[in-house]
């Protein structure tokens, strides 16, 4: 009864907001940064998505063993590179993994990727170099300190010209973000992960739970879609942002070291997820507020110290341990919370 009382006072309250939001998809957002105008307090440069020039990438060449040239004859690729924030002028390693099938995986072992580096403040794209897969088909990209903004890093597959993209992002020290875990807090249930993954549908988000990631965005904080699903389901997980959420693709940190989602123990979701948050606060980043849905996620935020007052959970575990409730849905906590909330320090109060 509570629940159904708090949902008709906020539509009688918010009608008209409602009626717009359900006749499309959210407005972009201001471009609060153009290319090259980064800074340190600069907020997420999306334009450097939308903006990236063509590549003029490396010249196709025979892969250096058969096997994998018969693998990328008859597999679609699924390549996948993980996303990095870090800080300003800090060198970091970008992570590739190579792959072909989305049910096999098989790694492309000891072959040759040509990388490249475009974002805030470039008119084109710069070349990293040329690495080569190890037996897990995966490359580490040396990146040198960059000034404050948002990069595409893209990989090019030298057998086949098959490529694929990640994100770093470069951030001053107190860089205001707000993190969510995306199954069975943006998602409906944990259950529909293995559903997306495989391709039998797109996950179903929660009520609001789209509008309200857009507001986040709209004030300037930085998103952060932190998961525990495995590297594997990563180029799922970016359609999924992309086509459900209507986001852009970054940042995404999914599980680098995991396996079968089942066979992951809550203990080992949680390590996970408090080891990145710290990572995350090494970097300077401030985590101004979280999102999740299990315990292990409650445990895991606290661990790495965010405020319960500051910590919403939706679902079974919802409230528990200090832990604000979200009810059955995003749509009250938006006019509530969300609409609330002040703009980001790198938008301008």
């Amino acid at each position: 009864m509570k629940i159904l009382v708090q949902t008709l006072l906020f539509a009688s309250l918010h009608l008209p907001m409602l009626a717009q939001a359900a006749g499309g998809s959210p407005a972009e957002p201001p471009e609060s940064n153009p290319p090259g105008d980064g800074g340190s307090t600069a907020c997420t440069d999306y334009s450097v998505g939308q903006s990236q020039p063509s590549l003029d990438g490396p010249q196709q060449r025979d892969f250096r063993h058969f096997g994998n040239r018969w693998l990328s004859d008859w597999y679609s690729p699924y390549h996948m590179v993980h996303d990095e924030i870090v800080a300003e002028q800090e060198a970091v390693t970008v992570i590739g993994k190579f792959d072909y099938d989305w049910v096999l995986h098989k790694d492309l072992e000891d072959e040759d990727v040509h990388a490249y580096l475009y974002g805030s403040g470039m008119s084109d794209w710069e070349y990293l170099g040329e690495f080569r897969t190890n037996s897990d088909g995966k490359v580490y990209v040396p990146i040198s300190g960059q000034e404050a903004g948002d990069y595409i890093v893209r990989m090019v597959v030298e057998g086949d010209l098959s490529a694929v993209q990640g994100y770093v992002s470069v951030r001053a020290a107190g860089h205001q973000a707000v993190l969510f875990d995306i199954d069975g807090t943006l998602t409906i249930n944990d259950a529909e992960q293995i559903g997306d993954y495989l391709g039998i549908k797109n996950a179903d988000a929660f009520y609001y739970a789209e509008e309200m990631v857009q507001a986040y965005r709209d004030k300037g904080y930085q998103l952060i879609f932190m998961t525990a699903r495995p590297y594997w389901m990563s180029s799922g997980t970016r359609a999924w942002l992309r086509e459900t959420m209507n986001q852009a693709e970054w940042h995404l940190r999914t599980n680098i070291n995991g396996e079968i989602p089942s066979t992951a123990t809550s203990e080992e979701h949680e390590r996970y997820k408090r080891e990145y948050i710290q990572h995350l606060q090494d970097q300077g980043i401030d985590i101004i507020r979280a999102y999740g849905n299990a315990s292990s996620d409650i445990a895991a935020y606290a661990d790495a110290g965010l405020d319960t007052a500051e910590t919403y959970i939706i679902g079974d575990h919802a409230g528990e341990s200090g832990t604000q409730a979200v009810y059955s849905d995003y749509a009250f906590h938006f006019g509530d919370v969300v609409e609330n909330t002040p703009n980001a320090i790198c938008q301008g109060q």
